[in-house]
């Protein structure tokens, strides 16, 4: 079949069976068969599954930069853009079936032979991290780096236990926890 985006369709189709099956469970020969993609074509675009991965992850960051500036640019209240973050990763993750994030989802199938998609996690992970202290530090300016870290911590440990218990309660208690930390 050919396609005349065809990067685009193999990050796409990758990314969906990685979301859905792990790194780790797949192979390169599923994704050609899942996209209808020619070898050739495959490794025109991408030299391994580890530079196709580190693609899907930063495809994914890209996206999320942008939803968190606008966040960090809005004029609601810290605590406001709190609450309804833990309320959108508690939809999205039931609208996933609670697979959680596909950033620590594909770091646990690594050892230390994929420093590209190592790089790929720890650069949006420390995004994130940043993004929560440029909310703090909205709320206690200059001095909210420990507060931005404990709400990351939050969120962070919250997915985890979601996806692992396959429930929203530990989002909710988040969700509370970091209005809390917010408002004191």
């Amino acid at each position: 079949m050919r396609k005349t985006n065809l990067k685009p369709h193999i990050i796409e189709t990758a990314g969906g069976l990685f979301a859905r099956k792990g790194y780790g469970n797949v192979g390169i020969n599923e994704i050609l068969k899942a996209g209808e993609i020619a070898r050739a074509s495959f490794y025109h675009h991408f030299e391994s599954k580890e530079a196709l991965c580190a693609a899907w992850l930063e495809s994914l960051h890209e996206r999320s930069v942008n939803q968190h500036r606008a966040l960090l640019e809005s004029r609601k209240k810290p605590a406001t853009i709190v609450r309804d973050y833990f309320k959108a990763l508690k939809n999205w993750l039931i609208e996933n079936d609670y697979r959680g994030c596909p950033y620590s989802n594909t770091g646990t199938f690594l050892q230390d032979e994929a420093p590209r998609i190592r790089a790929a996690i720890e650069r949006h992970k420390i995004f994130l991290r940043d993004f929560f202290i440029g909310l703090a530090q909205r709320i206690r300016p200059g001095g909210g780096r420990e507060l931005g870290e404990q709400l990351f911590l939050l969120y962070s440990g919250a997915t985890t236990e979601a996806q692992n218990l396959r429930t929203t309660w530990p989002i909710d208690r988040a969700a509370r926890a970091s209005e809390r930390l917010c408002t004191l």
